[in-house]
């Protein structure tokens, strides 16, 4: 029996679908999300919710949930831990409770469709794919093998996520990717394409990108950045894809106060590095951080330096040095030179 076969017959035996997305839901979780409603639509399911925590902020996210009118709810813990007998929970594009969502640990998961590096994945159903470029990928071959409708909504939000996942097809991409999208290409809504792919950039993205350009210091190839305090959290990974771009940098991290955490966002093309493992090495016991070789982020709660600072400026200097410090022990840069150490030849 195929994972897609596999999948139908455990809907089917469900009242009702909770599908879960992970913090600060993206296009490839969104969609995802989108596309497993429909299969559980298609095996009776009348009963199906999308929840989210934290917020829908980058400019593309938010036109991805008005354009394609996402029903998406505020993420409700007793409604998830007390749901009744025949109450299927889903999680897409995240795979463990307590990681990257506000599940209790310990929570029963039914189903885990997922393209990110995890361990300890337990779920009634799991399909960890992480060679796999984007979740929404393998929400296509479900939604082709299973002979659900294809719409113009599902297909351009499919195709969509798949895109912005991959960079366009240049990150991460895999033949899977393009076979999926090859199948989406004449369903999808080309003039709403069009539109989700330039949605209008606020003023305060373009302030903490501004700042991330001012504040940048160049290691070497290694670019770190900070953007000071936003309102913004996906402002961050914007600044970040934007540094990335700068001529000689293979590996930008850029990281900011929002609310009441700082967020960190990585991007690499350095085949000797996995940004992933390495935000997690250096801020893993302070928060929680991960991701993949070219692509990661990471959450430190800011309470461990409230007691450190007694005015904003001075918050804001402890944690650019602080983390700064991380970075440079972690990547192993040499302060002298701004070179990565084993880079170096002895004389």
């Amino acid at each position: 029996m195929s994972k897609a076969q596999s999948l139908r017959e455990l809907l089917v035996g469900g009242e009702e679908l909770t599908i879960v997305c992970h913090n600060n839901p993206d296009p490839d979780c969104l969609a995802s999300a989108i596309a497993l409603g429909r299969i559980a639509a298609a095996a009776d399911i009348d009963e199906r919710r999308i929840l989210y925590s934290g917020t829908v902020s980058h400019q593309q996210n938010r036109a991805f949930v008005n354009l394609l009118e996402v029903d998406l709810r505020p993420f409700d813990a007793d409604a998830v831990r007390n749901r009744p007998e025949g109450s299927l929970l889903a999680f897409v594009d995240h795979s463990v409770p307590g990681e990257n969502n506000e599940v209790p640990e310990g929570v029963p998961v039914d189903v885990v469709i997922d393209h990110h590096p995890a361990e300890d994945i337990e779920a009634r159903f799991v399909d960890h794919r992480e060679a796999v470029g984007a979740t929404a990928t393998i929400l296509t071959e479900y939604v082709l093998e299973l002979d659900v409708t294809l719409d113009a909504t599902l297909a351009t939000a499919l195709l969509f996520a798949i895109r912005r996942e991959t960079l366009g097809f240049l990150r991460g991409v895999t033949r899977a990717e393009y076979s999926a999208a090859g199948e989406l290409h004449d369903h999808a809504d080309r003039d709403l394409l069009r539109r989700l792919s330039t949605p209008s950039v606020s003023g305060v993205t373009v302030d903490a990108i501004a700042d991330s350009i001012e504040n940048r210091s160049v290691r070497g190839s290694v670019l770190i950045s900070h953007v000071g305090r936003t309102s913004e959290r996906d402002a961050i990974p914007q600044a970040a894809d934007y540094l990335a771009t700068l001529e000689g940098v293979q590996t930008a991290v850029v990281f900011g106060i929002v609310e009441d955490a700082i967020q960190i966002s990585a991007r690499s093309t350095d085949s000797r590095l996995h940004a992933g493992e390495t935000l997690r090495r250096a801020f893993g016991d302070v928060g929680s951080a991960g991701g993949h070789r070219e692509m990661a982020g990471g959450e430190i709660p800011l309470g461990i330096f409230a007691d450190q600072a007694t005015e904003e400026t001075d918050l804001v200097s402890i944690v650019e040095r602080v983390v700064t410090n991380r970075l440079v022990d972690e990547l192993h840069l040499d302060d002298r030179t701004g070179a990565r150490e084993e880079d170096q030849v002895e004389e």
